[in-house]
């Protein structure tokens, strides 16, 4: 490859680990054309699965700012660049290296992290974005409602309270006026005293 050439390939691989969620470094000794393909149609458009050079993979990578990836860069190299939901394509992989053994699970790199096989194989076992993000809304549907809960006792509590002292009121005014109230009611029924007892005379 001619040195342009390679200070492009350096450059696009380097762009890749930047702006990748997670890489998963693999060895596709064996497999055929046919089975890239069906590889990557798998992996969809979460992913872009890079045959590369180990050289100038390692070269791009620090450029990236990752190191530790020396040992797993040997043999035939083909890098998954996972640029969407990392648990959805290390389920993918996993599921294709059990269909077609050849393809193995070397490691990887997530968050400048260096992983290595079993590290990349537990990423499969992850819930996926979807999931957890139904399990969010679930939560939080859960919490506002209890909120909503919350909220609506103590007015509920209040109404009724009210409803008893409209009652109360209803029967006796005197519950409802206060500390002076009482002694409203007893001017009240002074003052009406000497009108009943000249009406009482009138009478007699």
């Amino acid at each position: 490859m001619a040195r342009p050439d390679k200070a492009a390939t350096v450059a696009e691989l380097t762009e890749h680990f930047a702006n990748s969620q997670a890489a998963v470094l693999t060895e596709y000794r064996g497999l055929s054309v046919a089975d890239l393909k069906a590889l990557r149609r798998e992996l969809g458009s979460d992913a872009t699965y890079a045959v590369t050079k180990n050289t100038l993979t390692l070269i791009a990578a620090r450029e990236a700012g990752i190191d530790g990836l020396d040992d797993q860069l040997t043999g035939p190299t083909a890098v998954a660049f996972i640029t969407g939901d990392v648990a959805s394509v290390a389920k993918g992989l996993k599921s294709f290296s059990k269909n077609h053994p050849l393809l193995v699970l070397k490691g990887g790199v997530m968050e400048g992290k260096v992983l290595d096989a079993d590290e990349v194989k537990a990423l499969a076992d992850l819930e996926s974005r979807e999931v957890l993000l139904a399990k969010m809304a679930g939560a939080l549907k859960a919490n506002l409602s209890k909120a909503a809960f919350a909220f609506a006792a103590p007015a509920s509590k209040l109404a009724r309270a009210f409803g008893a002292l409209e009652t109360a009121a209803q029967e006796d005014p005197s519950k409802i006026g206060g500390p002076g109230a009482a002694d409203q009611k007893q001017v009240a029924d002074t003052e009406a005293a000497p009108a009943a007892e000249e009406t009482a005379q009138a009478d007699a």
